[in-house]
């Protein structure tokens, strides 16, 4: 069903992929399976989708959700996501840029994003859509998909990893071949899943660990204390002034930034 309407409803309207969206739209329906047992949606759940591409994510997530917000920037697709969408009356089409739509502003609100994320907006919409969401089965690059939940003193943990596993705990992974999208994209992807933590506040104590996890990573080569000072934030203590950001798991830069805060 996937490819067959993937494929159909890009040759109907004459689309072709756009590259510098990061288009790459799904044409196996295992995938979706995969996604269910990672995170199933269940029939109360309010379901965000960035990148809706010719509508096929969003009939399998209708069939399922309440409702679906389904968010689009390439009004190209007008026509195709009309057309799968006929006759469903439970998705709310939103054209624009995923990076300029509040998430925690849509009415109802959500209660999980599921999405094949365009690449180059996978880690912003990620952390935008933290406050607001509270689970989450996202398409990302592999590599993306590696660092979201990295482990300290690897290449691949930094500022993203740090704030995601402060917020969330990973409930599943799995590396997904680049040959059930079309056009293929030059890397592999990944399905990953996980919620976020009880209790998590994001309020302005939130915001200033952000702004201290963004700051001891923007040089990764100097120390915190150097890197903290560049970024015009205060002096770390010194059991730590000397270290690295990468050498901090994600807890001692929670109580790093109340240590810099006070």
């Amino acid at each position: 069903m996937t490819r067959q309407l993937s494929l159909q409803r890009l040759a109907e309207f004459g689309i072709s992929p756009d590259r510098a969206l990061g288009q790459n739209f799904l044409i196996d329906d295992n995938v979706l399976a995969v996604a269910d047992r990672l995170m199933p949606v269940a029939a109360d759940d309010v379901v965000v989708e960035v990148g809706a591409g010719v509508g096929v994510l969003t009939l399998w997530l209708a069939s399922r959700a309440s409702l679906v917000h389904a968010i689009e920037i390439d009004r190209r697709l007008t026509p195709a996501l009309a057309e799968t969408l006929r006759d469903v009356g439970n998705v709310r089409l939103c054209f624009a840029d995923a990076l300029d739509v509040d998430v925690g502003a849509l009415d109802p609100a959500p209660s999980a994003m599921v999405a094949n994320l365009p690449y180059g907006v996978a880690t912003p919409v990620i952390i935008r859509a933290l406050p607001a969401v509270e689970r989450f089965c996202v398409m990302v690059q592999r590599e993306i998909g590696e660092r979201l939940f990295a482990v300290p003193g690897t290449k691949a943990y930094g500022a993203v990893s740090v704030l995601v596993q402060l917020a969330c705990e990973r409930t599943g992974a799995r590396t997904v071949s680049r040959s059930v999208f079309v056009p293929q994209p030059n890397v592999d992807s990944m399905l990953v899943a996980f919620r976020r933590r009880p209790g998590v506040a994001f309020d302005a104590t939130w915001s200033w660990t952000g702004r201290v996890v963004h700051g001891a990573f923007a040089h990764r080569r100097k120390t915190l204390a150097n890197s903290l000072r560049l970024a015009g934030l205060p002096e770390p203590p010194a059991e730590v002034a000397g270290l690295r950001a990468e050498q901090l798991p994600p807890e001692r830069f929670a109580h790093l930034a109340e240590e810099l805060r006070a």
